[in-house]
Formats: structure tokens, sequence, C-alpha cells
């Protein structure tokens, strides 16, 4: 247990996240009949600058480390940025084609595919428990994208695109020396990611005129809802441990069925269900059998 550990606190902090998140993802869903995705994600990269920079200014181990901005791993940390570049443009680009609950629930297949990456990346060892729980998870997203049927789109393999990006920038990040600021890897990741999506969007469509002030009133809050979102996460990862937190992340699914409800008159039913459950089951499956292995090791090892 960590001395400053305020398990409490971090759960109430990471549901504010997802709903923070969440909302991001119902702004850029309304304002994607006008900009593009990569508009949406160069605006919502450099409006959540503020929130990144924050965290990296309060982070203790940044300013005890004397405020230095280099990483020595800043190839991997610029990488990092191009692949959460690529997760954001599926990501946003199914929101604008895709039901709002649908598009989210299938991202939460990222805990299957940080498992699966976990292997090749960090040398772990994937017991039959965990495997199991991989099979369950893909069986529940293939039910919700149902493919061979139709209603199955091809646009359902961008959200699953966007959840194996955000495993492998997650899976990554554990791969960063052990005394390199969380605040400054992120800071790292936000600006690549930013300036991978303007580039995107000038040699790939150009950009669209903000049309109004109420447009560029949302598009600050999209920024700032994201950006804070990952400044609670971070707050909250620092609280507890992550193993505290993950079963908590499953809110997101029943939410996002709600907000899309509630502001698009969308109730996918038909296609969310029984899938979703697969899905959240695998993930919290994942969870219990790390939490167990690590309890399991903290005790050999006493």
């Amino acid at each position: 247990m960590r001395t400053t550990d305020r398990t409490g606190l971090a759960i109430i902090l990471s549901l504010i996240a997802l709903t923070l998140f969440d909302t991001m993802g119902l702004i850029i869903k309304h304002l994607s009949s006008t900009y593009s995705a990569t508009e949406l994600s160069m605006w919502r990269n450099l409006f959540g600058l503020v929130p990144s920079i924050i965290a990296l200014w309060s982070s203790r181990a940044w300013r005890s480390s004397g405020r230095c901005l280099k990483l020595r791993q800043w190839k991997l940390a610029f990488f990092r940025g191009a692949v959460i570049t690529i997760a954001q443009l599926c990501f946003y680009m199914s929101l604008g084609l895709m039901a709002f609950a649908t598009a989210s629930t299938i991202t939460y297949s990222g805990a299957l595919f940080t498992t699966a990456l976990a292997i090749p990346i960090l040398g772990e060892r994937v017991g039959w428990v965990r495997w199991g729980a991989v099979l369950v998870g893909f069986i529940g997203v293939i039910m919700v994208i149902q493919p061979g049927s139709s209603d199955f789109s091809f646009y359902a393999l961008l959200p699953l695109a966007a959840a194996a990006c955000y495993a492998l920038a997650g899976v990554t990040a554990r791969v960063f020396d052990d005394d390199a600021p969380s605040p400054l890897v992120n800071l790292y990741a936000s600006v690549t990611s930013l300036i991978g999506a303007f580039l995107i969007t000038y040699f790939w469509g150009g950009f669209t005129p903000i049309a109004s002030a109420t447009d560029m009133g949302w598009i600050v809050l999209m920024g700032a809802f994201g950006g804070t979102a990952v400044l609670f996460l971070v707050v909250s990862c620092r609280m507890t441990e992550q193993s505290n937190l993950a079963p908590f992340s499953y809110f997101g699914i029943p939410l996002a069925f709600a907000l899309g409800w509630l502001f698009f008159n969308e109730a996918p039913w038909s296609s969310l269900f029984p899938g979703a459950l697969l899905i959240a089951a695998a993930g919290l499956l994942i969870v219990w059998r790390e939490r167990s292995r690590s309890k399991a090791l903290t005790k050999l090892n006493q």
C-alpha cells in the first residue's frame, strides 16, 4: 500500500475523468458534421495542453529533477504521440459515423489489446485465465460489431483500431524510466499529437473556418474537458494502484449509452447487448487476475 494511498478520492477523480471524456465525445459528435476528425483532434490537443502543463508544473518529481524538459527516451515519447494521433483520428471519425454508445463501447476492448501487447513489449507471461478473458472479450466485440450481418459497417473497425492504438500507447508508457515524470511523458504525447493532427489536416482537406463563436466555445470546452480528464487520471493513478481504479472504468459503458440516448436519441440495445457485458466481464476478469498475481508476488517477496 502506498503511503499516499487515497483510494476513495482516486476513484471519485477517475469517475469524473470518465464523465469528462464522454462529454468530450458528445461535443466531438456534435461538431463532426462541420469539422473533420483531424481538425477536432488538433483543437482538442491544442486546448488540452493547458491542463497538461498544469499537471507537469504541479509534479513533485519534475520539480525535484530540476524542471528539466528533456527525456532520455524522447524517441519513444514521440512514438507514443504518433500512435495517439492515429487513435484519436480513428475514434473521432467513428463518433461522427456511428451511434455514440456503440463507438465508445468498442473502445473498451483496449484491456484485451493491452494483455496481448504486454507479451512482446513487456515480456509478460499471460496464463490461461487472462487468455480466456481475452477470448471472451473478443467474442463480445464481435457481437457488437456484428460482422456478416446486414447491420455491419466497416466503420465499426475504427473504434477497434482506436482501442488497439490506445492500448499500445498505454503499454509503451510502462517502458519509460521510473524517474521519468508521467506528466512530462504526457506532455510530449500531447505536443506530438497536436503537430501530427495539424499536419494531417493541412495535407488532407485543409482547415474549415470556425463557423461561429458558439462553435469556438464548444471547441474550447472539448479540449478543456479532454485535457482535464487526463489530468484527473494522472492524479488518481498517483493516489492508488491502477488495479483499484480499473474496475470502475467500465462505468463508462452505461454512461455512454445514457448520454447517447439523452442527447442524440440513440438506443442501440440490439447491437450493444449482450456483447458489451462480455467486454466488461472480460476486462474485469483481467483486472482480477492481475491483482491476484500482484498480491501473490508481494507475499513471496516478504
